[in-house]
C-alpha cells in the first residue's frame, strides 16, 4: 500500500463539479492499493500515518502528529500510484490491485483511521478533481512494505 501524505490547510473533492468532501487542517492521503496488499498493510500503514510527526510545535520544529493538531483527513483512492513506468512512456498498472478487492481495503483503511480522526472520502473509482492547498509545502511517501 502505497500512501502520498500531503500535510494540508485545506483540501476537497468533487465528482462532476460537486464538492464531496472538504477538510481544513489535516492531512490529505492520495493511497494506492498494490496487488498484494492485506489487513496488515492497512495496520502498519494507519499506526504509522497517526503517529507521523510532521506538524509544527510552537518553535516551528516537527513535532506533533495528526492526534495532537486535531486534524482531519481526506483519503483519496490512486491507483496510479502503482503505476510502473521503467519501460515505454506508458505507465503499466499491472501493480494494482484488482478493483473489487482495492475497493475493500481502501474502506477498511478509511474506517480504521476513523476510528482515532475524523474522516472524508473521495469516490472510490471516480473521475474527482482533488484541491490540495499544502502546507509547507510537506509531502511524505509511505510504502506499507517498507515500514
Amino acid at each position: 500500500m502505497i500512501a502520498l501524505i500531503q500535510r494540508v490547510t485545506e483540501s476537497w473533492v468533487k465528482v462532476e463539479n460537486k464538492e464531496i468532501a472538504h477538510i481544513q487542517k489535516g492531512l490529505n492521503i492520495l493511497l494506492g492499493v498494490m496487488a498484494n496488499d492485506t489487513d496488515e498493510d492497512i495496520e502498519k500503514l494507519v499506526k504509522k500515518i497517526l503517529n507521523l510527526r510532521i506538524f509544527p510545535n510552537e518553535k516551528g520544529r516537527f513535532d506533533k502528529n495528526i492526534l495532537q493538531v486535531g486534524g482531519e483527513i481526506l483519503v483519496v483512492s490512486q491507483f496510479t500510484l502503482a503505476g510502473n513506468i521503467r519501460r515505454g512512456n506508458r505507465p503499466d498498472f499491472s501493480n494494482a490491485m484488482e478493483p473489487v478487492r482495492a475497493k475493500e481495503l481502501y474502506a477498511l483503511f478509511c474506517e480504521e483511521l476513523a476510528r482515532h480522526v475524523p474522516v472524508q472520502k473521495g469516490a472510490f473509482g471516480a473521475m474527482m478533481e482533488v484541491g490540495i492547498i499544502n502546507d509547507g509545502p510537506v509531502t511524505i511517501i509511505a510504502d506499507s512494505k517498507k515500514l
